[in-house]
């Protein structure tokens, strides 16, 4: 490849370049026409077109890809989402609108991508010549021309999802899960002229739209077809000028940035929620092009931005290909904080359907070979279906001697044999290796955790080497990986895998998210305190403060009632773990552990219901699950209770009253999809029996008219819905107890 200037490649594209990829005087590919003729022609309005409401029933929200009357755009559309490309002169996105809500969310056309090859900087699509800023006509769009130094759009492909990665299923998931997503995808290659410095690089964008919600994803491959190495130095995976969600004329802080689209990308990390998780790479900026803003500096956020802060500097060897991060976009249709946290978690049961996964799970406290033999027994007798060789257990993943692990194979077998998985834990960050292995950070920066080995160090390739090769040789179905890299930036070369600074996230990060894709291929259940769910974990924490273990009985109770409440409006009941310090945890002593068992038999109870009832697992840490027969049976009754319920109990919550130890608190589980179609769980944290009118909302079970409800497993009576759906429930909680009604369509007129 000869070096040129990036005018010289400018120059030449005039000249050369339309020959040689067979572009018409326009830009345009001549193939691109005959390519989307066999489109269906949308002829939808930018409205609603059903009154059905998607979170009750998404079977009208099938994704399509169509072409316009003169076939010179194509569009995305689940009749809740619409995303529209011109592809002549240019691909350019000119629409991103909420089909429900009717909004606009676009206002401004920009480049489908960027990148940074070699040092030049390119533009990936994109139409040019836009004057104001604030709104996108059709007749603005008309007059937009292709910028001659972008990469031009030479092809379009459409067909349907595929995995994003192997999910193996060997344990029961929510009964609509599926894999891979159903919808649309939608995929756009770009070239360079045949003179350009990058000529014999080509960038595909790709895109997917999925049934049953406003959600979309994106992401990038760069091809190199050349006969030399290139560096991808940087990219931009999306750039959307986005309608503002205010427009301030002063400037200070605070502005808002837009809300009505939710935006997360796979390459997170460094967080237990998606926001903190994402930081590095999802940012919203002032956009200076902005000219007709009233913010008169010009500092509105309303760019979206996704692209690593550094990086990924990632070398393409000839006839390689380089994979971009994914971005994934969920348009909310109103502000109701309920409404929005179905949607999202919608979202997550779509494009990581392993979080519905949720073993009943016992944090067995040692490695004794015939305690844990015994504590197989124990959780199969009572229904528990899994046991992970806790921290502090003794247990160690890191050792490599056939015959430790042969004996754990023999285990894992017997507890096979039980229908119970065995697994273990290992730490991974928060530790220091020594020897040059651990993680070197820049001038004014720390690790995280303090202290942190390199994914990319010797010792760190060794590790999840030796993870792999552990979790095979065991026979392990479970396994903790505490601490995953939390995104440490790390100045030292280590090659072949890492240059130094620029590449560090992004060479440490695919490590370790193909080794939690490659668990997620072979069936084995993960839990990883970091927001790896895209990579293909299952859980991480919901509400997790370690130090609130520690407290005295009653006030942990409280607390994990608490924490469900709060963690459950961005996550599924089933993507966050909970704590029951069976045996004693940080510290507290006595009055804040569960051991001896049978003496504190009512605590014990109420932590088990606490998590249960909201569909929550918890790691119950301890030496057993019972100690007497009477533990043993109250164990086993929940247990199957909460088997008998599982559909529902693992659906969505509905947030009623938070626990605050004054009165009763309570929440509902709905799951329109089930013949039990809501569950409503109310919890009585004083020490005396009350009788509560609670207001149901019905809605979003999908019950209309009236209401079958069983009270704690009796008959069930029908009841009449207000409005079609409204109810006001009496209910009697006992002293310290819990109580239950189960919901199931009733009579229609």
């Amino acid at each position: 490849m000869r070096v040129l200037t990036k005018a010289t490649a400018v120059a030449a594209f005039a000249t050369l370049v339309l020959p040689a990829i067979g572009l018409a005087p326009n830009g345009a590919s001549p193939g691109l026409s005959a390519s989307v003729e066999s489109l269906p022609e949308l002829d939808r309005p930018l409205v609603a077109s059903s009154a059905r409401d998607y979170l009750i029933d998404p079977s009208f929200a099938v994704a399509g890809a169509y072409r316009n009357d003169r076939g010179d755009e194509v569009t995305l559309d689940n009749q809740l989402l619409r995303r529209t490309w011109r592809i002549t002169p240019n691909g350019a996105c000119i629409g991103f609108d909420n089909l429900v809500s009717g909004q606009a969310m676009l206002r401004s056309v920009r480049p489908e991508a960027r990148v940074v090859i070699d040092g030049l900087s390119y533009e990936v699509g994109g139409l040019s010549g836009q004057t104001n800023h604030a709104y996108l006509a059709d007749e603005t769009i008309d007059t937009l021309v292709a910028n001659p130094e972008a990469f031009r759009l030479v092809a379009v492909e459409v067909g349907k999802p595929s995995e994003r990665l192997a999910w193996a299923r060997p344990r029961p998931s929510s009964p609509a899960s599926v894999w891979p997503p159903r919808g649309v995808y939608l995929r756009f290659d770009y070239a360079l002229p045949s003179d350009a410095e990058a000529n014999e690089v080509r960038i595909a964008v790709h895109y997917e739209m999925y049934d049953g919600l406003p959600a979309m994803s994106k992401w990038l491959t760069v091809e190199n077809d050349s006969s030399k190495p290139i560096t991808i130095d940087r990219f931009v995976v999306e750039e959307l000028a986005a309608v503002e969600q205010a427009n301030w004329v002063e400037t200070g802080a605070g502005l808002p940035r837009p809300d009505y689209l939710h935006v997360e990308t796979d390459f997170a990390f460094g967080g237990f929620n998606h926001e903190p998780a994402n930081r590095h790479v999802v940012r919203w900026l002032n956009d200076a092009a902005y000219a007709t803003q009233t913010n008169w500096e010009l500092r509105t956020p309303c760019l979206l931005e996704v692209s690593p802060d550094a990086g990924p500097s990632q070398t393409i060897e000839p006839g390689g290909r380089f994979t971009s991060c994914r971005v994934f976009e969920l348009a909310y249709d109103g502000t109701d904080r309920e409404r929005r946290g179905l949607a999202l978690r919608r979202l997550y049961r779509t494009i990581a359907p392993w979080v519905t996964e949720n073993p009943l799970t016992h944090h067995l406290l040692s490695s004794d070979r015939d305690v844990v033999l015994r504590a197989v027994d124990e959780a199969a007798e009572v229904g528990f279906e899994c046991i992970i060789l806790s921290f502090g257990s003794g247990f160690d993943m890191e050792n490599t001697d056939s015959s430790y692990r042969r004996k754990w194979k023999e285990v894992a077998d017997y507890a096979a044999s039980k229908g119970v998985e065995l697994g273990g834990y290992s730490l991974f960050s928060s530790r220091a290796i020594g020897d040059g292995n651990d993680v070197v950070s820049p001038p004014g920066q720390t690790p995280k955790h303090g202290s942190c080995p390199a994914a990319t160090s010797p010792w760190g390739i060794r590790y999840f080497k030796t993870m792999r090769d552990s979790i095979q040789a065991c026979g392990f179905g479970v396994f903790e990986n505490d601490g995953p890299y939390p995104g440490d930036v790390d100045v030292t070369p280590r090659p072949p895998y890492q240059k130094g600074e620029l590449d560090s996230q992004w060479a440490q990060w695919k490590i370790v998210a193909e080794f939690y894709r490659w668990c997620r291929s072979e069936g084995v259940y993960v839990n990883a305190p970091d927001y790896y769910y895209l990579q293909g974990t299952n859980k991480c924490g919901m509400g997790y403060r370690e130090t609130n273990w520690s407290l005295p009985r009653d006030q942990q109770v409280i607390h994990t009632r608490q924490n469900i409440f709060d963690g459950t409006w961005e996550k599924t009941p089933s993507m966050g773990w909970m704590f029951v310090p069976l045996a004693q945890y940080h510290g507290g002593g006595e009055a804040a552990t569960v051991e001896p068992l049978h003496e504190h038999l009512d605590h014990y109870v109420r932590m088990i219901d606490s998590n249960f009832a909201f569909g929550v697992q918890a790691h119950f840490r301890g030496p057993r699950l019972y100690d007497t027969a009477e533990v043993r049976d109250a164990v086993a009754e929940r247990v199957r209770w909460y088997k008998e319920h599982r559909e529902t109990l693992e659906a969505d919550l509905i947030h009623g009253r938070r626990a605050d130890g004054r009165d009763v608190d309570w929440m509902l589980h709905v799951n329109p999809f089930g013949k039990e179609k809501g569950l409503l769980v109310a919890f009585n944290p004083l020490s005396y029996t009350v009788r509560r009118t609670i207001q149901l909302d019905l809605y979003y079970t999908g019950i209309v008219g009236s209401a079958l409800i069983s009270r704690e497993g009796d008959s069930a009576a029908a009841h009449p819905l207000k409005e079609l759906r409204h109810l006001d429930l009496e209910i009697q909680v006992p002293a310290k107890g819990m109580t239950w009604c189960s919901f199931e369509q009733g009579p229609r007129d």
